[in-house]
C-alpha cells in the first residue's frame, strides 16, 4: 500500500508552513520549536513531500517551503529516516522532477542534490541512469527539470562522478551532455554546458577523451543569442586555457577575435567572463607571443570597461559627498587578520622585505563593491598585462589616457587615473618622462568635487609614491603630503578610507624624509581621531602604526608625544577585553613602543597589564574548552597572539625598563604554554616574544631555559617557516645571553652552561641551512643562530663545520654589518680555530663572505686576518696564487687592500 496522508495532520503541516511566513518574531519562534517536535515524527518527512509534489491545490511558495524545510531535515537528520520514508522521498522527488512550475522543479532539484551529497549517490543507484533517461523525454518541463538536478549533482560532486566507486558514470554523461550543445531551448543548452565545464579544471578523463568535440561544440555556440548560453561558454574557454592550452592554441587567433567581442557584450555578466580570459592568459608563458598583434584592439575594450557602470554609482552612493557623520554598519567592516610578528634582518642596500610575502594590495581602489565587477577584472588584466608587455603597452594607453584624464565627465576621468594606477607597476619605466606633469595633475584631482574622483586619485598617488620619493621633497614630497592630509580629513567616508590608505603607502617609501613634516602630520592624524566613524578608525591605526615604523625613534620628542598618547589611550581604555578592535589598536601601540623606547615608559604598566591578562584569559578558556567541547565556546585566539606581539614590541622598545614589568608578572609561565599550543601562529609570536625578553632582561628567562629549549629544538621544523624562523632567532639570542652572562658571573666557561642543549638543536639547524628552496629570511636566521652556538660552544659546534660552512657564507653576504652579524662571524672564527680542516674545501666561500664586510670591528678584523694569512702561510705562497686565481677580480682587490693575502 502506498503511503496516504492523514486528513487532520496534513492540515497541521500546511497550518504550520502558513506560520513560518509570518514576519512576527514569536510566532517564529513557535514555529521553530512546533518543528523540533514534528521532528520526532519519521512519517512528517513523508507529509512534506506530499505537499511539494502533490498538493497542486496550494500555492506555490508555500509548496516551495514545505520542499527547503524538507531540504534542511534531510541535510540534519537523513541517517535516522527509516528506509520507507527515505524511499517515498526518493520515488515522489524522481516521479514529480518535471513539474509545470520552475520553482517547484528546482526545489525537487535541490532536494535531490541532498540526499545525492549525504553519501547516497552509492545507495541511489537509479538516479544518475533515470535523471539521464528523464533527459530524452518529449515534456520539457521533465527534460529542464532533470538538467537542473544534474548540473547541480554535477557542481556538487564531480569528484565523485569521475571515481572508480561509481564506476564512472560520466563515461555516459559527459557525451550524453555533448548531445544536447545544439538543443532548441537555449536554457537546455546552457545547463548542458554548465554540466561539463563543472569537470574541466579536475581534467576528468571521460572529459578529455571527448576534449575535440567539446571545443567544437563550443564554437559552435559561439554566436548564441542566449546570454547565459554566451557566459557558459566563455567560462568554458577560461577553464581550458589553463588546463588544456595545448588544444586551444591551433584556433588561438580566432579565440581572442571572440574574446574580444564578448569582452564587450551588452549583457555585464558575459562581459566579466570574457574579460576573465585576459587574466587567464597574462599568466601563461605564450601570453607575449599571441597577444601582440592584438593589444591595438584589446587595450581600449579593457580600458572602456574601467569605468563605473551607473548600478555602481548608485551602490557607491557616487552623488552623496559628505556621509561622515553616518554611523558604519558592522557589515560594511571586514574581519582584518593580524600578521604574526616575523624576525627578520637588515639587508644592503637597506630593503628587508620579506620575500616570501609580499602583500597582495591590487586593486584595493573600491574594495567596498567587494563583488568582483567588470571594471574590477578590467583593471586586474590591465594590471597583470602591464607586468607582461612592460612599455610596449604604452603607445595602445598614452594616446587614449590623454583624452581620459582630461575629460569633462567625472565617470570618464576617474576610469582614466585608475588606468594610470593600474599600468604603475608593470610601465613604471616608460611612464617616468611623463610624471612630471601627470603627479601635479593627480595632486589637484584630490580636491575634485567628486569624491570617487578623490578617492580613486589617493589610490592611483599611492602606486606613484616611490618615484615620488626620489625626487626632491619640495618638488613633489610636500604638495602631495599637505593634500593627502587634507583629504584624510574629508567629509566623505570612502575618500578618507583611501587617503588614509595611500598615507601608509607613502610613509613605507618616505620614512625619514617625513621626519621635518611630522608634527603637521600628528596634528593631522590625531585631529581624525575625533572625526571617524568605526571601519577607518581602525586603518588610521594603521596609519600610525606604519608611521611610527618609518621615522622609528624620531618619535621620540616629547612635543610627539604629547599629541599622539593620549588619544590612544584613551581609546585603549574604552575598548572591551572581547572587542576585536583591540587588534589593530595593539598592533598600532606595539610599532609606537618600539618607536618611542623610553618615551614609552609612562605609558607602558597598563598596556603591559592587559596583555598579560589577554594572553592569560585566553589560555584559561583554550583550557575549558579542551575538557568541556560541549559546555565552552573556543576562544579566539588573535587575542593571545596580538598580545603576545605587543609584549614583544614592549620588551624591544622599553629594553631593561621592562625587567621589573616582567618581574612583577607571570609572563614566564604563561609562555611556557603558549610556546606549547597547537596553533602555529601562537607558537611564532611566543618564540618572537622569548627572543626579545632574552635581551631585555635574561635574568628571569636563565631559569627556565631547561624547560625552554627541548620546545624549541622540537619547532625546528621548516614546515612552518616563520615558527621555525623565530624559534631559531630565539635560540640563538639565549646563547648569545648565556655566553656572556656565565663570563661575567663565574668567570667559567661560557659554554658549560649551553653544552647540554646543543645536540637539541644542531642537527636540525644544520638540516635546514642545507636543505632546497629554504627562504631567504630563514636561511639567514640559521646561519647567526649556528655561528652564535659556535661562539658560545665550539667544541660541540666545530666538528661539524664542513657540514654548513658553504651555505653558511652564501647565506651571509648580503646581510648589512651589525651585532648579529658580527656575533654569526666571531662564532665561524672560533671553530676554524678549532677544526680547521672543516673549512679547507670551501675556503673561498669563506673569503668572500669575509670579504662582504663594509668595517667590522678591530678584533674582528684581526681574528679575519689571522686566518687569512695562517691559511697562505699554510698552503705556501705558490699555491696560494694559483687559488687566489680563482677569485672574481672584485674580491681579489677587496682581500688585498683589507688583509694584505
Amino acid at each position: 500500500m502506498e503511503w496516504q496522508p492523514d486528513e487532520q495532520g496534513l492540515q497541521q503541516v500546511l497550518q504550520l508552513l502558513k506560520d513560518s511566513q509570518s514576519p512576527n518574531t514569536v510566532t517564529q519562534r513557535a514555529v521553530q520549536q512546533k518543528l523540533e517536535q514534528l521532528n520526532q515524527f519519521p512519517d512528517f518527512n513523508n507529509y512534506l513531500i506530499f505537499v511539494l509534489t502533490r498538493l497542486r491545490t496550494e500555492d506555490e511558495p508555500t509548496r516551495s517551503l514545505s520542499g527547503l524545510i524538507l531540504k534542511n531535515n534531510v541535510k540534519a537528520h537523513y541517517q535516522n529516516f527509516p528506509q520507507g520514508v527515505a524511499d517515498f522521498v526518493k520515488q515522489e522527488c524522481l516521479n514529480n522532477i518535471g513539474d509545470p512550475s520552475p520553482l517547484i522543479r528546482a526545489t525537487i532539484g535541490i532536494l535531490i542534490t541532498t540526499i545525492a551529497s549525504k553519501g547516497e549517490l552509492q545507495t541511489w543507484p537509479e538516479l544518475l541512469p533515470q535523471l539521464c533517461n528523464l533527459l530524452n523525454s518529449e515534456d520539457y518541463n521533465t527534460c529542464e527539470g532533470s538538467f537542473g538536478a544534474l548540473q547541480k549533482i554535477c557542481e556538487d560532486s564531480s569528484e565523485l562522478l569521475d571515481s572508480d566507486a561509481l564506476n564512472r558514470p560520466l563515461n555516459i554523461m559527459i557525451p550524453k551532455f555533448l548531445q544536447f550543445f545544439k538543443h532548441c531551448s537555449p536554457k537546455i543548452r546552457s545547463h548542458a554546458i554548465a554540466c561539463v565545464n563543472q569537470f574541466i579544471i579536475g581534467r576528468a578523463q571521460a572529459l578529455m577523451d571527448n576534449i575535440d568535440t567539446f571545443i567544437e561544440s563550443l564554437f559552435a555556440l559561439a554566436a548564441d543569442e542566449d546570454s547565459e548560453v554566451r557566459k557558459n561558454v566563455c567560462r568554458a574557454l577560461v577553464m581550458l586555457l589553463e588546463v588544456r592550452i595545448d588544444r586551444l592554441i591551433p584556433h588561438m587567433h580566432s579565440i581572442i577575435q571572440y574574446m574580444l567581442q564578448r569582452t564587450q557584450d551588452p549583457d555585464e555578466n558575459v562581459a566579466l567572463e570574457a574579460c576573465e580570459f585576459w587574466l587567464t592568459l597574462a599568466e601563461q608563458p605564450i601570453c607575449k607571443e599571441m597577444l601582440s598583434g592584438h593589444l591595438v584592439q584589446l587595450i581600449p575594450i579593457l580600458v572602456n570597461g574601467m569605468k563605473y557602470s551607473e548600478i555602481d554609482i548608485i551602490l557607491l552612493k557616487g552623488d552623496v559627498e559628505e556621509d561622515e557623520a553616518v554611523p558604519d554598519s558592522d557589515q560594511d567592516i571586514k574581519p582584518r587578520f593580524h600578521k604574526s610578528r616575523t624576525v627578520t634582518l637588515q639587508h644592503e642596500g637597506g630593503e628587508d622585505e620579506e620575500d616570501e610575502d609580499i602583500e597582495d594590495d591590487d586593486d584595493d581602489d573600491d574594495d567596498t563593491l567587494s563583488d568582483w565587477n567588470l571594471r574590477k577584472c578590467s583593471a586586474a588584466a590591465l594590471d597583470v598585462l602591464a607586468n607582461v608587455f612592460r612599455d610596449e603597452l604604452l603607445p595602445h594607453l598614452l594616446p587614449l589616457l590623454k583624452g581620459l584624464l582630461f575629460h569633462p565627465d567625472w565617470v570618464i576621468k576617474e576610469s582614466g587615473i585608475l588606468v594610470l594606477g593600474a599600468i604603475a607597476e608593470g610601465c613604471m619605466q616608460g611612464m617616468i618622462p611623463y610624471l612630471p606633469e601627470l603627479i601635479p595633475h593627480l595632486i589637484q584631482c584630490l580636491c575634485d568635487k567628486k569624491a570617487l574622483v578623490r578617492s580613486i586619485a589617493c589610490w592611483t598617488l599611492s602606486r606613484y609614491a616611490h618615484w615620488v620619493v626620489s625626487q626632491p621633497p619640495d618638488s613633489y614630497l610636500k604638495p602631495l603630503m599637505t593634500e593627502l592630509l587634507k583629504r584624510i580629513l574629508d567629509g566623505n567616508k570612502r575618500v578618507q578610507e583611501a587617503a588614509c590608505s595611500a598615507f601608509a603607502t607613502l610613509e613605507e617609501e618616505a620614512c625619514t624624509e617625513l621626519v621635518p613634516y611630522l608634527s603637521f602630520i600628528l596634528d593631522t592624524l590625531v585631529f581624525a581621531f575625533g572625526k571617524y566613524q568605526h571601519k577607518n578608525l581602525l586603518i588610521l591605526y594603521d596609519a600610525i602604526g606604519t608611521l611610527a615604523d618609518s621615522v622609528g625613534h624620531h618619535l621620540n620628542q616629547p612635543e610627539y608625544i604629547q599629541k599622539l598618547m593620549p588619544p590612544l589611550i584613551a581609546k585603549w581604555n574604552e575598548l572591551k577585553d572581547e572587542d576585536k578592535d583591540l587588534f589593530p589598536l595593539l598592533e598600532c601601540l606595539s610599532s609606537v613602543a618600539t618607536a618611542l623606547q623610553s618615551g614609552f615608559l609612562p605609558y607602558c604598566e597598563p598596556v603591559y597589564q592587559r596583555c598579560v591578562t589577554l594572553v592569560q584569559k585566553t589560555l584559561a578558556q583554550a583550557m575549558m574548552y579542551n575538557q568541556h567541547p560541549d559546555q565552552y565556546e573556543a576562544p579566539d585566539k588573535d587575542f593571545m597572539i596580538v598580545a603576545l606581539d605587543l609584549l614583544s614590541g614592549l620588551a624591544e622598545g622599553l629594553g631593561a625598563h621592562v625587567e621589573q614589568l616582567v618581574a612583577r608578572s607571570n609572563i614566564m609561565t604563561l609562555l611556557f604554554q603558549c610556546m606549547q599550543d597547537t596553533m602555529p601562529e601562537v607558537r611564532q609570536s611566543s618564540f618572537a616574544l622569548l627572543g626579545d625578553l632574552t635581551k631585555a632582561c635574561f635574568l628571569h628567562v636563565k631559569p627556565c631555559i631547561a624547560e625552554f629549549m627541548p620546545i624549541l629544538g622540537l619547532n625546528l621544523n621548516p614546515e612552518f617557516i616563520s615558527v621555525c624562523n623565530n624559534a631559531t632567532w630565539a635560540i640563538g639570542e639565549i646563547s648569545m645571553q648565556m655566553g656572556t652572562h656565565i663570563k661575567q658571573q663565574s668567570g667559567n666557561c661560557p659554554g658549560a652552561e649551553m653544552q647540554p642543549y646543543v645536540g637539541m638543536v644542531l642537527p636540525n639547524l644544520v638540516e635546514i641551512i642545507n636543505r632546497p628552496n629554504t627562504p631567504k629570511t630563514l636561511l639567514e636566521n640559521t646561519a647567526i643562530t649556528i655561528g652564535r652556538l659556535g661562539y658560545v660552544c665550539p667544541q660541540e659546534v666545530a666538528p661539524q663545520l664542513q657540514h654548513f660552512i658553504r651555505p653558511w657564507c652564501t647565506s651571509l653576504r648580503n646581510i648589512r654589518d651589525n651585532e648579529e652579524k658580527d656575533s654569526a662571524f666571531r662564532g665561524i672564527c672560533v671553530m676554524i680555530g678549532v677544526n680547521p680542516a672543516g673549512v679547507v674545501q670551501d675556503f673561498i666561500f669563506f673569503c668572500d663572505a669575509v670579504a662582504s664586510w663594509v668595517n667590522p670591528k678591530d678584533d674582528l678584523r684581526d681574528m679575519f686576518y689571522k686566518i687569512l694569512h695562517g691559511f697562505k702561510d699554510q698552503v705556501g705562497e705558490e699555491n696560494w696564487q694559483q687559488f687566489s686565481e680563482q677569485f672574481p677580480p672584485l674580491l681579489k682587490e677587496r682581500l688585498s687592500a683589507c688583509y694584505g693575502v
